[in-house]
């Protein structure tokens, strides 16, 4: 540790952060930040200043998929910035950019080979929202601007990214544009009536969509946006065909697909994209950040239909300008850790790892629901999982509430002080751990939950 980390306490750095910084998604009462002070990390554990190491069980934000402390990423950042530390997007390209544009094409399904990096996910969101704007502005269709999304769905915090986000208690504070974004109801199977299928319930969803169109006009409606999986709304998994029927309906009335790969990318089921692998479709658009760099710098890319680029050239509009971009957009140095990235999920087959332990990964997380009866569903695919707590039959009346209010904190808690991290959500604990994770580490994290979920069901339960 250097002098400089030894002059600073965990309690200096904890009121100075207080008092100077705000964190995302953070309460107004600075005072109750208290946020734990890291230091280091290698692989799955992070280590807090205090020398407690804790599994990374969230992976950052979804996001460190390579693991923690991995030299080469910083070796080759090294190496781009005594190089060429940047240029603009505007007049100029780069090696580094121009790579990993290619190397993103390879990966993604049908003609989608058109590549626009971004600073992160929300900007490639909305990257890919302005885009479907512009596309109906040059083809004369300045009306047909509505993009539908889904209850829990999170797209990002951008005011574009934001207003097609449909998590409620993130928009209650915030403006968002509601005259062009309509919502669908939950498609959380979790949440079906008594007694309906699986399979009845995903055709209803389907039928959400289909009306939602119908209603507000098919040449009215630009686009749907979809998470493969709902990740920040709880690890919501929709039932198997449920995408390829969206696709379908939405080819049917000339709508946009966007995929919003930016979780479930770059390796968290198992392949760099999902969309085509994992759930058999190719949209018109995919976007996608975190394991892109794995959380190393920020990036995000807007990845586009070679046919929608097409119509427009072929329209005679060549020459029309889409004025849409950053000051950072395809910055050699994060392009270059992110190439460096890729090459290690390669080397190392990661992908196949992925593949091959995630049936453990789910059955643990499974057992976990079977075995505690303060757990309501317990769900996944991958290497992602929640945890949703519900009040079980024969609870007091006087703690029922509490277990909708208070779970994820509890449950985090209960974790935290035993060397897991994981990340609550109200009622909920998510967890998407680094993909180098061994089966043995999933078997720590998991025998970790058991006991912390043991311990808040005895409390909850007396």
């Amino acid at each position: 540790m250097s002098a400089r980390k030894n002059t600073w306490s965990t309690e200096d750095l904890q009121n100075l952060d207080n008092t100077y910084q705000m964190h995302p998604w953070s309460a107004m009462g600075k005072e109750s930040y208290g946020l734990d002070v890291f230091d280091s990390a290698s692989g799955i554990y992070m280590v807090n200043r205090d020398g407690e190491r804790f599994i990374d069980g969230p992976g950052g934000m979804w996001c460190v998929n390579i693991g923690h402390g991995r030299r080469e990423i910083g070796e080759a950042m090294t190496h781009q910035i005594s190089q060429l530390g940047y240029a603009s997007p505007w007049t100029s390209t780069t090696e580094p950019s121009t790579m990993l544009a290619r190397r993103i094409a390879e990966e993604t399904p049908g003609d989608l080979n058109t590549v626009f990096f971004t600073t992160g996910g929300s900007s490639a969101v909305d990257t890919a929202l302005r885009f479907v704007q512009f596309y109906n502005n040059v083809k004369g269709r300045p009306e047909k601007k509505v993009f539908i999304s889904r209850e829990k769905a999170y797209h990002g915090s951008t005011y574009l990214s934001a207003s097609v986000s449909g998590k409620e208690r993130d928009r209650k504070f915030l403006d968002t544009n509601t005259d062009f974004v309509r919502f669908l109801p939950n498609v959380n199977p979790y949440t079906r009536p008594d007694g309906m299928s699986v399979e009845d319930w995903r055709d209803a969803k389907l039928a959400d969509l289909e009306n939602m169109i119908l209603e507000v006009g098919p040449d009215k409606v630009a686009a749907f946006i979809a998470e493969p999986v709902l990740a920040s709304g709880g690890v919501i998994v929709p039932p198997e065909g449920y995408h390829q029927g969206c696709l379908e309906i939405c080819r049917k009335y000339d709508v946009l697909y966007i995929s919003d790969e930016v979780v479930t990318g770059f390796g968290r089921l198992g392949h760099i994209i999902a969309s085509e692998k994992v759930f058999g479709i190719t949209p018109d658009i995919i976007t996608c950040a975190k394991g892109l760099t794995s959380g190393y710098v920020p990036m995000g890319a807007a990845i586009f239909s070679d046919r929608l680029i097409d119509e427009i050239r072929a329209d005679d509009h060549a020459d029309i300008l889409f004025s849409n971009g950053y000051t950072y957009s395809a910055h050699p140095v994060c392009a270059a850790a992110a190439l460096k990235n890729i090459e290690i999920i390669d080397q190392e087959g990661l992908l196949e790892h992925v593949r091959e332990i995630s049936p453990h990964f789910q059955d643990r997380l499974k057992q976990l629901g079977e075995k505690h009866r303060i757990i309501g569903d317990a769900r996944g695919m991958g290497l992602i999982g929640c945890l949703e707590g519900a009040v079980a039959p024969g609870m007091p009346e006087e703690k029922r509430l509490g277990i909708d209010l208070e779970f994820g904190e509890l449950i985090n808690a209960a974790t935290e002080k035993r060397g897991l991290l994981v990340r609550p959500i109200i009622n909920m604990c998510v967890f998407s751990p680094p993909l180098v994770i061994s089966r043995e580490e999933i078997d720590v994290m998991f025998d970790i939950l058991d006991e912390a979920i043991a311990e808040v069901e005895a409390e909850m339960l007396s």
